[in-house]
């Protein structure tokens, strides 16, 4: 993966959700400090920064690219901002470059999260080589799988052996069993590296099939006026298509009822993310600061959900989707 991101130096671990919590630790961030995020993301981004005592502070999602706004951004930062995490949102990258515009003119670390993105590239540059450090995770769904797994990625030589050491316990290096700091037990199995590296040399071979799949679904659903359909590409990346989501227009029916439907003549389907300033858990929804609208994530998350996409979908099979798609 290092190479693929053209990375000096990479952690398998154990998760996803474990690579964003010791890339979090890693770059220093701690108690009192702010993390703008996007609203519209899976809960382990917002743990991850909740975990280490800071505050996630929230940013709505862009209605087209669903991916967080980045021209939100610089109004939320405070003295106490510390980062930004960009997390790319099934197959569409966060345009970067003014991000990364961003944390530079403000001294700001950046976390990216490139979990939903595993061989994208963002102006032909490989997703998971921005900022200070990305993440991946590689649970069954994703383009690489190694049963669960993550990894962490970075260039620079402080944060690498931070990474080093905190994922291996902090074992001591003149004693081993003497801890200066506390770590975890965050170590990827042989096993599941293994299965990680026979995945990687596949990986090609599995975005094609995955933009295959997401041309099929474009084709036979184009002309749907009850949906509004991702966008196949961007003026800095192609859509990769890690899943295919889809947006109800008719707001008398939202995801539910659709997802309900689909149900009842034999096909699956997942809902959006419900947006972290919405969350019942109060330990997420109550910890950040930012108090503006986020409407767009809102509709997302009521409206949109995504269609059966796994690489062994036949054309047959997404046919037969978008047909009784067009029927209800």
């Amino acid at each position: 993966m290092a190479n693929l991101c053209h990375r000096k130096h990479s952690f398998a671990v154990c998760n996803g959700s474990a690579a964003l919590e010791l890339a979090v630790k890693a770059i220093g961030i701690g108690t009192g400090d702010e993390v703008i995020m996007p609203t519209f993301t899976i809960i382990s981004c917002a743990l991850a920064v909740i975990r280490a005592g800071a505050t996630p502070i929230y940013v709505d999602a862009d209605p087209q690219t669903w991916n967080m706004k980045v021209e939100d951004i610089e109004p939320l930062i405070t003295e106490r901002t510390k980062a930004i995490m960009a997390v790319h949102i099934y197959g569409i990258t966060v345009d970067m470059d003014p991000l990364l515009e961003i944390s530079k003119k403000y001294d700001l670390k950046v976390i990216e999260d490139a979990a939903e993105v595993i061989g994208q590239t963002y102006k032909g540059k490989p997703c998971g080589s921005f900022g200070d450090i990305s993440t991946f995770s590689f649970y069954p769904n994703k383009h690489i799988t190694t049963g669960e797994g993550g990894m962490v990625l970075t260039d620079d030589p402080e944060i690498a052996e931070r990474c080093k050491s905190m994922r291996n316990l902090c074992f001591g290096k003149a004693d081993r069993f003497v801890h200066q700091e506390l770590g975890w037990n965050f170590r990827m199995s042989n096993l599941q590296a293994a299965v990680g590296v026979a995945q990687l040399e596949r990986l090609p071979q599995t975005m094609e099939k995955k933009r295959e799949i997401g041309r099929m679904y474009h084709q036979h659903l184009e002309g749907c006026e009850s949906f509004t359909l991702p966008l196949t590409q961007t003026d800095y990346c192609e859509n990769i298509y890690w899943v295919f989501g889809i947006v109800s227009k008719d707001h008398k029916k939202d995801a539910k009822w659709w997802m309900k439907d689909l149900a009842k003549k034999g096909i699956g389907t997942r809902p959006f993310f419900y947006p972290m300033h919405l969350q019942p858990c109060n330990q997420i929804s109550e910890k950040t600061l930012n108090k503006d609208p986020l409407n767009h994530s809102e509709k997302l998350a009521k409206y949109g959900f995504y269609l059966p996409s796994g690489v062994t979908l036949t054309p047959a099979q997404i046919l037969h989707i978008c047909k009784n798609i067009h029927e209800i």
